[in-house]
């Protein structure tokens, strides 16, 4: 094999985006954002005003909708239809619609073909939801990162109040938790630990301490390939 592949799944709010951007720059790979592919094609739904519920409206539009992945400056760049969307996608209603189109196997399969095509090229990381399962089967290191709704609610209100917005930690884990149900009872590829993959509990670590434990995990995977 010329290239590696390492999968990071696990729940929303686990941290994953913020753990695989940083594993990625210290091993000088390819961070690809799966979520933030989804993200922007919730955007694509939105701008045509298709409800979450309309899955055969989503399932005919998502053809209409070219989604690739750019580095400038070293910094990924999510480009929708020619257009760079990046600053737009991390919205809440965007979130909540990506979880819906998630859910839509029309979608899912565009998805998965395009990030199976950059993980064949390049040396990877990717998070999601079930790249060690479906995406990345074959991943030299598959990772499972979750966190107890507790912590994730606590890290997103925190997120929220640097940001000055109010907001209700309560409601907070409550939509974590219905959304963890949602991801994880979806008829196509639902959240699950792969077989194969590590768990790693990132409640009372650190963002350093998980991407150094990542990191350690993923050189005694492959010792003796890396050189």
């Amino acid at each position: 094999m010329d290239n590696y592949n390492i999968a990071i799944d696990g729940p929303a709010g686990a941290g994953k985006s913020t753990i695989a951007k940083r594993v990625a720059k210290k091993l000088e790979y390819i961070y690809v954002d799966t979520g933030a592919m989804y993200r922007a094609m919730a955007l694509f739904m939105l701008r045509q005003e298709i409800f979450a519920e309309d899955e055969g409206k989503i399932s005919k539009a998502c053809n209409q909708a070219e989604i690739t992945i750019e580095y400038i400056d070293g910094e990924q760049q999510v480009i929708l239809n020619g257009e760079n969307v990046t600053g737009q996608i991390r919205t809440e209603e965007v979130g909540k619609m990506a979880s819906a189109v998630a859910k839509c196997n029309a979608v899912r399969t565009k998805m998965v073909q395009l990030q199976k095509n950059l993980a064949a090229t390049s040396n990877v990381i990717m998070d999601g939801r079930d790249i060690g399962t479906v995406v990345l089967p074959d991943a030299d290191l598959k990772v499972y990162l979750t966190a107890s709704s507790k912590e994730r609610a606590l890290r997103r209100w925190k997120e929220l109040e640097n940001k000055g917005i109010s907001s209700d930690r309560s409601e907070i884990e409550a939509d974590i938790v219905k959304r963890d149900f949602q991801d994880m009872n979806r008829e196509n590829s639902p959240l699950r630990q792969a077989e194969d993959a590590v768990l790693v509990d990132s409640s009372n670590l650190t963002i350093d301490e998980v991407v150094d434990k990542i990191i350690l995990l993923f050189k005694e995977k492959c010792s003796g390939e890396l050189g």
